[in-house]
């Protein structure tokens, strides 16, 4: 659906004033529904608007229909269309930002944030309570960091002296860029480039409690789900999605479109491709190769 078509179904219904789950609805809300039951129940409630297919919709002249093709998208957008600025005021007074930091405009800071020297951040993005972002660090537009992350630290980088036996660290000196749109969950941490750079690409959604190491680059639209870590220097392309606890080590590819199941582990080195071919177990191989070991695994019991 485009913007123009979401503004005009707003207007349309001045009432809606908010989004809910179908049970608790009231006519200042509008809900969704994306298969013949919840539909019905959506019908039964008080709801303002109810978002839905016309497949689905076919035998009903409900006012309050508003048909698309995804249901579920368009509710997120008028989510986010019906939510309005914060009360919160933009820049929290407990938050520490330095004087060359460079904010773009309705930046909004929560409490006890830290934005270091030479940090920028583009117009309307968000940072989290007690978010840590250190110097240098580039981020871009509407970019969402929630609380307690930690942007631009350094690298586990450190190389070994062979007569010693002691770890000396790499420079770990490069840059951090986080692109536009990009959303950074709860305690997630990313390091800073050694000598080069660690990119997040544009539209790229990180949960909670994710790490990702110095030098890797992180295409655009990836998901990256809670608990995974990546090692540095990795390479994950467009549209990838690693599930939850994913591991990768270092120097790994990951091809555009490659979705990671929950608990995959990728070795040193190695190259996962396949654009929307699933991968599940350690070494991570094709789902339906990780089923067919598992099945013999037990048959061995």
């Amino acid at each position: 659906m485009t913007l123009e078509e979401l503004q005009s179904r707003l207007a349309a219904s001045p009432g809606v004033l908010r989004v809910s789950a179908i049970a608790s609805a009231g006519p200042d809300a509008a809900v969704f529904a994306e298969e013949p039951k919840a539909l019905a129940a959506a019908l039964g409630s008080k709801a303002g608007m109810i978002v839905t297919t016309a497949p689905l919709a076919e035998n009903s002249t409900d006012s309050r229909l508003f048909l698309v093709k995804e249901p579920k998208l368009a509710f997120s957008l008028l989510a986010k269309a019906l939510a309005g600025q914060p009360a919160e005021p933009l820049i929290h007074p407990s938050s520490c930002i330095d004087a060359t930091a460079r904010l773009g405009a309705k930046v909004r800071v929560a409490a006890g944030a830290v934005i270091e020297a030479e940090v920028s951040v583009g117009d309307g993005s968000y940072i989290g309570a007690g978010v840590k972002i250190l110097h240098g660090v580039q981020i871009g537009a509407r970019a969402v960091i929630q609380a307690g992350a930690v942007l631009g630290s350094t690298g586990f980088g450190f190389v070994r002296n062979s007569e010693t036996g002691e770890y000396v660290m790499f420079p770990q000196q490069g840059a951090l860029i986080v692109e536009d749109d990009v959303e950074i969950g709860a305690n997630s941490t990313i390091d800073r480039g050694a000598l080069g750079e660690t990119r997040i690409g544009r539209g790229t959604k990180i949960d909670n409690l994710v790490h990702i190491g110095h030098n890797c680059s992180i295409g655009r639209n990836v998901v990256i789900a809670a608990q995974a870590g990546i090692s540095g220097s990795c390479v994950i392309e467009d549209g990838a999605i690693l599930a939850g606890q994913v591991g990768i080590s270092d120097h790994c590819h990951i091809g555009p479109g490659v979705i990671l199941g929950g608990q995959a582990g990728v070795f040193r080195g190695a190259t996962v491709a396949g654009p929307g071919q699933m991968f599940a177990g350690t070494p991570a191989e094709p789902l339906k190769n990780f089923l067919k070991s598992l099945a013999r695994l037990r048959r061995l019991k």
